[in-house]
């Protein structure tokens, strides 16, 4: 099967941004831990690392699947590739 030329963009968007996406996942995930020990301020009454640890990256990874899900609806809909009810 040829891919067409919206085939094509559709399909850059989508990588550009999973690649965004996972570079904030990266981030948050091992970049932050592994700096931990340097982040030392206070954040609402916390160091910032604990509270990165502990609650931060969950809300983090919440709002990366919550944008991701809106953000590829919408792509779905301006290439016409959204499932959902019939016109």
């Amino acid at each position: 099967m040829q891919l067409t030329e919206k085939h094509r963009e559709y399909w850059s968007k989508n990588l550009r941004m999973t690649a965004i996406l996972l570079f904030i996942w990266f981030v948050v995930t091992f970049v932050v831990g592994y700096y931990a020990r340097d982040l030392s301020f206070n954040f609402f009454g916390w160091s910032f690392a604990f509270w990165m640890g502990a609650q931060g990256a969950l809300i983090i990874y919440v709002i990366i699947i919550w944008y991701y899900a809106r953000y590829m609806n919408n792509l779905d809909r301006v290439y016409d590739v959204h499932e959902g009810e019939e016109d």
